[in-house]
C-alpha cells in the first residue's frame, strides 16, 4: 500500500519539456495537472520533501505557462487549461516551496504571477485566475450570486495568505501587509448561526450584504422554496460550496487557525466542535477539503485524537486491491495523504512545519539531499501500542507535536516511544522560540 501510494504520487504532472515551447525547447514544461486544487495539500509537499529539484521544475513550468498564456493554471492537459476548481492554487504550491527553501525558482516572477491572479479578473474564470475576484476585492467576500461563492471566498483567503508569505519573505512589507489583511476575508461569511450545538458557520451572503435565509431550488422538476441552514448542502459545481458542505468548509482555514480557535471559544471549544462533526459523520474525509480536518486536534493539544482518527481512516478506507482507495485518487492526492500518515508526518501546505502523528510503519528513512538521511523510528509500535508516549530528536527530549522542515533536511533521527494509552505528549505544538 505504501509503495503503491508513492508510485501514484509520481504519475502526475507529466514532464513534457521540449514539447511545447518552440522558442525555448529546454524550458521546463509540465502537463496533466488534475488539479492543483487536489494536489497542493499532500502530493506537492511530498514531492518537495523527496525531490525539491522536481518541485522547482514544476513551478518553473507553471511560470512558463504564465509567460506564454498570461495566467498560471489550476488544471491543465493537452497544452490547454482545464477547469479551475477553487482559487488560484498555484499560489499555495509556490508559498510551500518558498518557505521550505527550494532553490531554482524565480521568486519575483512567481510573486508577479500570484498578484495577477489576485487582482486581474480573467476573461473566463472557468479556466484561469480567480472567479468572483472583483466582487471579492470590493465586498471582502464572493457573494451568493456567483457560483461556488462560499468555497471561493475561503480559498481566495488562503491564497492571499500565500501571497503574503512570499511578499514578506522577499522584503515587500507593504504588499505583504495588504494580503495578510485580505487573508482574513473568510470571516465575512462567518454567520452566528447555531445548529446541533455548533455555533458559527460559513453561510451565503448576497452582494447587498444581507444573509440568504431561503432559496428557490428545483426538486423533482418543481421549483421549491427551502430554508438555508448548515444542513442545506448546495455543494455542486454551480452551488455555494464545491465538494464540501459548510461543516467542512468552516474548518478549512489553516492559515488563520488563531482566529478560528477564537471564534469557537478557545481550544476546548474547537475540540468540542470537532467531536461533534465527527460524531455526526458530516465530513467526507475521503475528499480534499477534509484532508486536514482530523489533524486539527493538534491545535487543541490532542494529537492523540488526530492520530487515532487518521489511523482508522487508513485501516478502514485503504487496501491493496484495485479499488483500495476511499475516493478519487486525484493525481495521487488521496494516495499521498495515506503515505504521509503511514510515516508519522503530515504537511500543512504553505507552511514550513509538519504535524507529528503516530505512524503505521516502524521505521522510515528519508533521503534529504547531500547524502543526509532523516529517520523516524516508532519503538514498540504494535496493534495495541499506537500512542506516542514520548519522543526524542537526535537523542534530546522532544515534547512538541510538530517538526520544522529545516530540522528534517539537515538530517537526524526522530524516535517515537509508543504506548498503549494516550499520554500528555504533544500538548504544545511548537518550541517556545517558534511562537515569536
Amino acid at each position: 500500500m505504501f509503495y503503491t501510494a508513492l508510485y501514484h504520487t509520481m504519475l502526475m504532472p507529466s514532464d513534457c519539456a521540449g514539447e511545447w515551447y518552440p522558442d525555448s525547447p529546454e524550458a521546463p514544461y509540465y502537463n496533466d495537472f488534475y488539479t492543483l486544487w487536489d494536489t497542493y495539500r499532500t502530493s506537492m509537499p511530498l514531492i518537495t520533501l523527496l525531490s525539491p529539484e522536481r518541485t522547482a521544475d514544476i513551478i518553473g513550468g507553471l511560470l512558463n505557462i504564465y509567460r506564454h498564456d498570461g495566467y498560471m493554471p489550476d488544471g491543465r492537459s493537452g497544452n490547454g487549461n482545464g477547469a479551475t476548481q477553487g482559487s488560484s492554487n498555484a499560489e499555495i504550491v509556490i508559498a510551500d516551496a518558498f518557505v521550505k527553501g527550494v532553490s531554482g525558482i524565480d521568486c519575483e516572477l512567481a510573486l508577479e504571477a500570484m498578484i495577477k491572479d489576485a487582482e486581474v479578473a480573467p476573461a473566463d474564470p472557468r479556466y484561469e485566475g480567480r472567479g468572483g475576484i472583483e466582487e471579492y476585492k470590493g465586498l471582502g467576500y464572493v457573494p451568493w450570486e456567483v457560483d461556488r461563492a462560499g468555497s471561493r471566498t475561503v480559498d481566495h483567503s488562503f491564497c492571499d495568505y500565500a501571497i503574503h508569505t512570499v511578499a514578506k519573505g522577499l522584503g515587500h512589507d507593504d504588499m505583504a501587509e495588504k494580503y495578510l489583511e485580505r487573508s482574513h476575508n473568510w470571516q465575512n461569511l462567518w454567520r452566528d448561526f447555531e445548529e446541533d450545538g455548533i455555533r458559527g458557520f460559513i453561510m451565503p451572503r448576497a452582494a447587498d450584504g444581507s444573509w440568504i435565509d431561503s432559496a428557490m431550488v428545483s426538486i423533482k422538476g418543481r421549483d421549491t422554496l427551502i430554508a438555508i441552514t448548515p444542513s442545506t448542502s448546495f455543494q455542486r459545481w454551480g452551488g455555494f460550496f464545491y465538494e464540501a458542505n459548510t461543516y467542512e468548509t468552516s474548518l478549512c482555514v489553516p492559515h488563520d487557525m488563531e482566529r478560528l480557535i477564537a471564534l469557537n471559544g478557545g481550544r476546548d471549544g474547537l475540540k468540542a466542535r470537532l467531536d461533534s462533526v465527527f460524531a455526526k459523520g458530516c465530513l467526507d474525509t475521503g475528499n480534499e477539503p477534509s484532508f486536514l480536518t482530523p489533524s486539527l486536534y493538534h491545535w487543541c493539544g490532542r494529537p492523540d485524537i488526530s492520530s487515532d482518527i487518521c489511523r482508522k481512516m487508513v485501516l478502514r478506507g485503504y487496501d491493496d486491491t484495485p479499488g483500495g482507495l476511499p475516493g478519487n485518487d486525484d493525481s495521487g492526492a488521496m494516495s499521498s495523504w495515506m503515505a504521509w500518515h503511514m510515516t508519522g508526518l503530515y504537511p500543512v501546505a504553505g507552511f514550513d512545519f509538519y504535524l507529528i502523528h503516530s505512524p503505521l510503519l516502524r521505521s522510515v528513512r528519508f533521503k534529504v539531499g547531500n547524502g543526509k538521511r532523516f529517520r523516524i523510528t516508532a519503538r514498540g509500535l504494535s496493534d495495541s501500542r499506537t500512542h506516542i508516549g514520548s519522543a526524542t530528536l537526535d537523542g534530546k527530549p522532544y515534547p512538541y507535536s510538530t517538526i520544522r522542515h529545516e530540522d528534517i533536511v539537515r538530517g537526524g533521527h526522530l524516535v517515537l516511544h509508543m504506548t498503549s494509552e494516550p499520554s500528555d505528549w504533544g500538548q504544545e505544538m511548537f518550541p517556545p522560540k517558534d511562537r515569536d
